[in-house]
């Protein structure tokens, strides 16, 4: 019997040194139409993409991806904290159909796993939020984007989207008001408000690399014969007294923004029930329980703990989403137990789009929402309608 670590070896030998392959379209539902041959399939799981990734970067570029702010204690937290909760799983209930689909602020969705915004994808992959958004569109998810992808829109191929904004956009009426009529005529579906990012984190391992910031939009230059970087002009760096040069974003802005539009806006990087309330208050139609992956202010506690407040605080008047720590389906479960309406990805996606581009993504969600199924299938409970916090109970040692 092998190790899980001689396993992920194993798999990387097979799978990590595969040439990136590209077909046009979607991948293939029915695994009758699949090649099982393709390399493609050759991982099982969210983090076996991760090991075939880690082989592809470039170090800088996995500890990027990979990292968390300061002692990396919230990014650890993020991931252990689902063991925390157990599943009751039901038995004799009908689960011969299982149905994850679902309407979420006016869109019907297949299944409740939404691909989140995550800046720097082109230190992964050439054009990574257009390869993000054609395989979300083949996938028939939910893409909240960091923008450039109007070609994509203009074709009518973009998926369902809805557009990021971390306040930039909002500075006064005016640039706020042209930023909602853009996104109105170009069929936006909702307006995501990003309210944790107001000043740079401090990414110890970022510093540690000499990471340029300007790689994380134009992706790590290739590294000389003697194997060094060029020198970085402008690295992250420690002790640099925070600053911005106009006044951030407060809750009167919310309620500009809400009040100026008739697309949802839904604000990310809520955890705690106070803010979850407000937001309520200042006219939002979603909220999303997240830390920023753990790469902004570190200490905060895991997402999935964060949620029964919030869930509680906001009392039904309006959707609350999470992100987080999400690698399996059974990850999914608890949350959408917990209170959750839907939950949102990005590193999973990463490590697919960095292992094989575009059909990565799209594979990572295929194998996410399946496993989210099985695991419904396998807990008694055959739609989202059937989850309920009876579902799942804390761990009492």
């Amino acid at each position: 019997m092998i190790s899980r670590r001689q396993a992920a070896r194993a798999l990387v030998s097979l799978f990590g040194a595969a040439p990136f392959l590209h077909s046009e379209g979607p991948i293939p539902s029915d695994p009758a139409a699949i090649d099982w041959n393709d390399p493609l399939y050759g991982p099982v799981s969210v983090m076996d993409f991760a090991a075939v990734a880690k082989t592809k970067l470039d170090p800088l570029a996995w500890d990027y991806l990979e990292g968390g702010s300061e002692d990396e204690l919230t990014l650890r937290e993020n991931l252990s904290a689902y063991g925390n909760w157990i599943i009751r799983p039901r038995m004799l209930t009908d689960v011969h159909k299982i149905d994850t689909s679902l309407e979420l602020l006016g869109a019907k969705l297949d299944y409740p796993i939404l691909l989140d915004p995550a800046g720097g994808k082109n230190c992964f992959h050439q054009a990574g939020e257009l390869a993000v958004s054609r395989a979300a569109a083949n996938a028939r998810a939910l893409h909240i984007t960091n923008g450039g992808i109007d070609d994509l829109i203009d074709s009518g191929a973009a998926p369902t989207f809805w557009q990021l904004t971390t306040g930039g956009q909002l500075l006064n009426a005016a640039t706020m008001r042209a930023f909602v009529k853009r996104l109105e005529a170009q069929g936006c579906r909702g307006i995501c408000f990003t309210v944790d990012i107001m000043h740079v984190s401090k990414r110890e391992r970022e510093m540690r690399n000499k990471l340029e910031r300007s790689w994380c939009e134009t992706g790590i230059p290739a590294r000389g014969g003697t194997g060094r970087l060029p020198v970085a002009k402008n690295p992250w760096r420690a002790g640099i007294w925070p600053s911005r040069p106009q006044p951030t974003p407060t809750w009167d802005t919310l309620s500009e923004l809400c009040a100026m539009t008739k697309l949802p806006v839904i604000v990310k990087g809520i955890m705690t029930a106070e803010d979850g309330d407000r937001c309520v208050k200042h006219g939002a139609k979603a909220v999303i329980v997240s830390n920023h992956g753990a790469r902004q202010l570190d200490q905060v506690g895991a997402t999935i703990e964060a949620l029964p407040e919030v869930v509680a605080a906001v009392s039904g008047r309006i959707p609350v989403l999470l992100d987080g720590g999400i690698r399996r389906g059974t990850d999914v479960l608890k949350a959408l137990a917990i209170g959750a309406k839907a939950v949102c990805v990005a590193r999973p996606y990463l490590y697919g789009l960095t292992a094989f581009g575009e059909r990565g993504v799209e594979r990572v969600l295929q194998i996410l929402k399946s496993e989210l199924a099985l695991s419904m299938g396998l807990a008694g409970v055959a739609n989202l309608a059937a989850i309920d916090p009876s579902l799942v109970r804390r761990k009492t040692r």
